[in-house]
Parts: C-alpha cells; structure tokens; sequence
C-alpha cells in the first residue's frame, strides 16, 4: 500500500524567523516543504490547517450563493446587477486566495511572501467590490449624485493600491520593526474599509428621517460590522494566544477566529446588500443613471491590472534587492540545520 511520510512538525526555534507567529510555539511545517506536502498538510493538525480550511470552505458556500443568485438575476444584460456581479467575484476570490497563501506559504521564503503579497492583493479587490456594490445600493438618499457619490469606486480603486502597497511594504519591517510593521499592515486595510463604509455609517448612526433608507437591511449592515471590528481587533491584539503561549497552537488562536469573523460578516455583508438592491431598486433606478462597462469591468480591470503591478514590484524587490536578501535569510542558519 502505499503511503506518505510527511516532514516532522518544528517548533518555533526551529523555523526561520518569516515563519514565526507571536505566541505560536508549535506546529509549524518544514520551511522548504514540496507543493505536496503543502497540500497533504492541510489533512494533518499543524498550526496552519484551520487557517486554511476556515477560507477553503466558506469559498465554496460563497460560490454556491453566486450560482443561486444568478440564476434569478440577470447579470448579462441589467446594468442594475453589475456591481453586484463584481462584489460576489471577490467574495469568492479573497478566501480562495487566502487559503492557498497559506496552504503554500511553507514552501520557500520567497514562496511566503509571494503567497502573501497575492493575499493582500485580493483583499484590496475585495475592497474596491464593496464600495462598488455601496455606491450602487447603499449610499443614503441625500447623498446620491453628490461629488462623493459621483467618484466614489475611482477613490476606492486608489485605496486598493494603496492597500496593496502598504501592506506588501510591511513584511520588509518585519524583522528591524515588527511593530510598525503591524502598525502599517493594520492600517492598509483598515483605511479602505473606513472609507467604504463612510456612506453605511451616517446612514446607521447620523441619518434620520426621509432619505436615509431605513429597511429590513439596517440589522443585518449591524451584524456585518460587529464581526467586521472583532476581526480587525483579533487580527491587530493576537488574543488569545499571546495571553498563554503555546496553549492555542492549533485550535482557537486568534488568525483562525479572525477568519471565521471575516467570512461571517462577509455573509452578513452580502444579506444585507441584496436586501438593500431589492428593496431600493425602484427608488435608485429613477434617480442614478445605470452603470456602464466603462466604470464597471474597465475600473475592475484596470485596478487588477495596477494591483498586479504594485505586487510584481515587490516580487521584483524580494528577488533582487539586498536589503531583501537580509530579510530571506535571517536565521537561515537555523534552517539549514533542520533535517530533511
């Protein structure tokens, strides 16, 4: 019968300081894993299967919701559902990515931070497919036609490279100022989800009255941003597992629950825009002119394009700048001690 003998898991002195997670102190994966064993370690219990699995599945569930949804929605020809068809494209490509980067982040250095930089530029997509889809269905009345209203998914494509940019930068401050380095991360992406939830906020907290699109949608925008913020305070605290050390290896630590807080207010997100497309639909459509290819697929398009950019840039500079190569092969020693 035959049978595979994965790498032994290492500990947190064994693997090179890029591998290395505050408060994680096992489970890691070899540091030059093959493809395969990357794969075959997402079925064994190390400190990375729930962070794989917790994006792996619900790409799936969002999948399953953008073949339902589309075939009671005309995607092709009402420009009404275009900026929906965009937003479920990126709901279904951040978790996906993020799975990968994290399944093949094992295999080399380099192979982290590519898989990362990937990563980051998916979640700025993510971004830009939010502020199309507030514009579209959730901007408040008063504010519709109003200069922020008129530019508002041009200043989000901005955001997602500056998102992109700043938090690919970050990994080089790891090692010489890793709290800066979080600083700057965290930053990245809390700027653009700021800036596209501008327009849900005064609608929540400082609208009232006619013009503020009170409906069915208002407790589900609130269920969205509680997990929203949870995850964005799990992900900067690294609660719990800085608390205790060690205790939260592989279930419970706070990359995992940040997860699940993304995917759940990403679902609650999701609810709350199709009730809000719905329920306003009459009302947009007789005020709003309808989207056009141009400022729909040509700003996607063309925020991929620039996003791709920005990350071939710092792929560029990983691969030959020598301030990058101290950042490669700090504690390789370390490294090359393991056994194969």
């Amino acid at each position: 019968m035959l049978t595979v003998k994965l790498p032994q898991l290492l500990n947190i002195h064994q693997v090179p300081q890029v591998f290395r997670t505050d408060g994680i102190i096992s489970g890691y994966r070899h540091p030059k894993s093959s493809a395969l064993d990357c794969i075959l370690s997402s079925f064994r219990m190390t400190n990375e299967t729930l962070n794989i699995w917790t994006h792996f599945l619900p790409t799936w569930y969002f999948l399953w919701r953008f073949l339902v949804l589309s075939t009671s929605l005309d995607f092709c020809t009402d420009p009404y559902n275009w900026p929906l068809l965009l937003y479920l494209l990126v709901i279904c490509l951040y978790p996906f990515t993020s799975s990968c980067a994290h399944t093949f982040s094992t295999m080399s250095p380099h192979a982290c931070h590519f898989c990362y930089f990937l990563d980051y530029g998916a979640l700025s997509l993510y971004s830009l497919g939010c502020a199309f889809t507030y514009s579209a269905y959730i901007m408040p009345d008063r504010w519709i036609n109003s200069p922020l209203h008129l530019h508002f998914t041009q200043l989000a494509t901005l955001n997602s490279f500056i998102c992109t940019a700043l938090s690919c930068y970050s990994r080089f401050l790891e090692l010489e100022a890793p709290k800066l380095s979080k600083v700057l991360r965290t930053a990245a992406f809390v700027h653009p989800f700021i800036f596209d939830n501008v327009p849900l906020l005064y609608r929540l907290l400082f609208c009232w009255g006619d013009g503020c699109a009170w409906n069915a949608a208002i407790p589900l925008h609130f269920h969205h941003l509680f997990f929203a913020f949870l995850a964005g305070f799990l992900f900067a605290s690294h609660l719990p597992e800085r608390l205790a050390p060690g205790r939260f290896d592989y279930v419970g630590h706070s990359h995992q629950l940040f997860h699940v807080c993304a995917v759940l207010g990403t679902h609650f997100q999701l609810e709350a825009i199709l009730v809000d497309m719905s329920s306003r639909k009459p009302w947009l459509t007789s005020h709003t002119p309808p989207a056009t290819l141009l400022g729909t697929l040509g700003v996607v398009g063309a925020a991929v394009l620039g996003n791709l950019a920005i990350i071939g840039l710092f792929a560029r500079i990983l691969l030959w700048s020598p301030r990058a190569t101290s950042i490669l092969q700090s504690t390789a020693s370390e490294g090359t001690k393991l056994k194969e």
